[in-house]
């Protein structure tokens, strides 16, 4: 790990006393102008942003409410103090790049009431959050965070109403975006972030939030017109452990309080991601730079990697010389997979146990026999776990993992963000890295900046992936280049690619155990490139993959790490094209959503030299038979002028190698 390098090259301390709105409104610049912070207060403490000097958010309005009638509204700014600061920082597990400048101009406010708020402006974006400097220990009954915006912009929202819901707070974060104006957005709807605001003209803005650390996530609710409200799932106060084949605790009372937290912190940063240009989204790690940093010394143990699924096709293996299921015969036939096609884990998901107690084995699985198999194969084991269970017995389980060789878990079905979830996270997180497991949270909210403070924590799910082709027609090839644009913007995701039977839009069936996917082969190729995650699940079935042993060499090797990402077009909700650098090597991909679609790759950023290529495209016959794929190889440079064409849902992935 380099040493981190910081630079603060300007400091200016302001004494202000602010009342209402006078020529006292503060204000901030981001370092290249053309973003703009004003803050005044009048009643409550309000913010606008503009770009290039047009309001494109606000005003907002910001307060914190504690259970003694304590708020930040009550008290004047006492005095404030702007910097611009410079800080370079180099990812502890690299992701979209190895390096990341952090350039900001920052104001700090300090109330009367041990209060403060921070705003650091961006040349891509704004954030702020509130401090407290209380001596004891407090309860907040509410925090206001309010965004509006000029006119009626439209929006992607994974909208849920509380007309009917016990508690729309709970959830497993797996929604489609739907695109609506911000004024068809009701008061009786809320969503979870990030969530995409587009206005009639440029820019874009992405509302979410970082560092959230004990305290509830936050959703925003509509009201009808074009301002949003920050609400919070209330503090649960009583549960209640429903038993199932998934057990989970449902909340049976909740406080008239979010939380009850230190009296002296930082709360979480409120995150507007700024883009004139829609490539300028996917690309962006507003919500990492802003994150607590590493609090892992040592990070040499932490290793991503590709790995295997079987839960999607139910272990449903065919020609094999024996009966398929979760049983050793299987597992070693995955191993043999991954090692032959290079991948570096094999899950082991659920079913390799009782889902309530981790030491009772599937009697069809001898784990003995695998971790040495495995070991001889130079591959490795994960495990699948159910939550509630992992909580039960982590310490025992965790010394279990650790004598079987396992250093990634995953753990599943949490469907909330209240506090207590949040402080789960942080737990089960801090004991894994003590025992030097990296781990995956499954049914559970976006990182938002939890994998810069925890870098063993190394992606989640919380999105509507490729497990949904099993019983829902949701998951198509439009929701697909929607994702890059909305849930990514919050950190990496866990979305299973890599399905080896593919249907177009009027053949698609959900079939259990023969999974098909939506759209092309060559747009599943192209999703462990575009999709962030340092971890990269392989959905497919390996019976399917060894017939196909070239495509698979292919797909075996990808990195899922990168020294530079680089989105070279885009339009939310139509198509994007990435490339990705890692050592001389570089990987481009493109999807598009359902309508077929001719690009033109120009390969400008390429260094002098010729590189040798390989592509995985749509066949010709791809628009019907979504299976068809073409693998070519050929020769180019920076000179290079590449047409392709993507067929209905189609997609490709291109390998340059100096």
């Amino acid at each position: 790990m380099k040493k981190i390098n910081r630079i603060s090259f300007l400091f200016l301390f302001m004494a202000i006393s602010l009342y209402g709105r006078t020529a006292d409104t503060l204000t901030a610049r981001s370092p290249s102008g053309k973003l703009l912070v004003k803050v005044w207060k009048g009643k409550q403490l309000h913010y606008t942003v503009s770009y290039q000097n047009a309001v494109i958010i606000g005003p907002g309005a910001i307060d914190m409410l504690l259970a003694d009638g304590t708020s930040l509204s009550q008290s004047a700014i006492r005095t404030s103090t702007s910097n611009a600061v410079n800080d370079e920082i180099l990812a502890p597990v690299p992701d979209k790049r190895i390096s990341i400048p952090d350039i900001y101009t920052e104001l700090v406010l300090q109330f009367k009431q041990p209060f403060g708020v921070v705003f650091r402006v961006y040349d891509d974006g704004v954030a702020y959050r509130i401090l407290s400097r209380f001596k004891d220990s407090i309860t907040i009954k509410d925090e206001q965070a309010e965004f509006s915006f000029p006119g009626n912009p439209s929006g992607y929202f994974p909208e849920i109403s509380m007309k009917g819901n016990e508690d729309p707070f709970r959830t497993s974060f797996e929604d489609l975006y739907i695109f609506k104006q911000l004024s068809a957005f009701p008061g009786t709807s809320i969503a979870y972030t990030p969530l995409l605001v587009v206005p009639p003209a440029n820019p874009k803005i992405a509302i979410t939030e970082s560092d959230l650390e004990d305290y509830p996530g936050m959703f925003l609710q509509g009201s009808g017109t074009s301002r949003l409200t920050g609400v919070f799932s209330h503090y649960p106060l009583a549960e209640k452990v429903e038993e199932a084949l998934y057990s989970q605790s449902r909340i049976t009372k909740k406080a008239d309080y979010i939380a009850r937290t230190a009296g002296t912190r930082n709360f979480p940063w409120r995150v507007m991601i700024i883009a004139a240009q829609d490539k300028e989204l996917p690309s962006n790690d507003l919500v990492y730079r802003l994150a607590e940093p590493s609090r892992i010394t040592d990070i040499s143990w932490i290793s991503p990697g590709n790995i295997t699924d079987e839960w999607i096709i139910d272990v449903n293996l065919f020609n094999v010389p024996f009966k398929s299921g979760r049983n050793t015969a299987s597992y070693k036939y995955y191993i043999d997979f991954a090692s032959r096609f290079g991948f570096d884990r094999i899950m082991m998901d659920a079913g390799w146990s009782d889902n309530n107690d981790l030491f009772k084995v599937n009697p069809e699985i001898n784990m003995d026999t695998l971790v040495a198999y495995a070991k001889l194969k130079g591959v490795k084991i994960a495990m699948w776990t159910l939550a509630l269970t992992l909580n039960k017995q982590l310490e025992p389980a965790l010394a279990q993992f650790n004598k079987w060789g396992v250093d990634f878990i995953m753990t599943d079905f949490i469907d909330r963000d209240d506090q207590v979830s949040v402080n789960f996270h942080k737990k089960i997180t801090e004991a894994c890295a003590a025992h030097k497991i990296m781990i995956m949270f499954h049914g559970t909210y976006p990182p938002k900046g939890f994998n810069r403070t925890y870098p063993n924590a190394i992606t989640r799910e919380a999105v509507l992936g490729s497990e949904y082709n099993i019983w829902s027609e949701k998951v198509s090839p439009d929701h697909d280049v929607t994702l890059p644009f909305t849930r990514m913007l919050a950190g990496p995701m866990d979305y299973e690619p890599g399905m080896l039977y593919n249907a177009n839009k009027k053949s698609f069936r959900m079939i259990e155990g023969i999974v098909y996917s939506q759209g092309t082969r060559a747009h599943q190729a192209a999703m462990p490139i575009i999709f962030d995650s340092p971890i990269q699940f392989f959905a497919g079935n390996p019976s399917q993959g060894f017939l196909e042993p070239d495509y698979m060499e292919l797909i075996g090797e990808l990195p899922t790490t990168w020294d530079e990402t680089i989105i070279l077009d885009a339009k939310v909700g139509e198509y994007i094209i990435t490339a990705r650098k890692l050592g001389d090597a570089w990987y481009i991909a493109g999807m598009t959503g359902w309508p077929e679609r001719d690009i033109t790759l120009k390969f400008d950023f390429l260094s002098s030299g010729d590189y040798a290529a390989t592509i995985c495209k749509d066949g010709m016959n791809a628009d019907h038979y979504a299976a068809d794929y073409v693998l070519e190889h050929f020769t180019i440079n920076k000179q290079t002028i590449l047409p392709v064409h993507l067929a209905p849902g189609g997609g490709f992935l291109l390998k340059l190698v100096k």
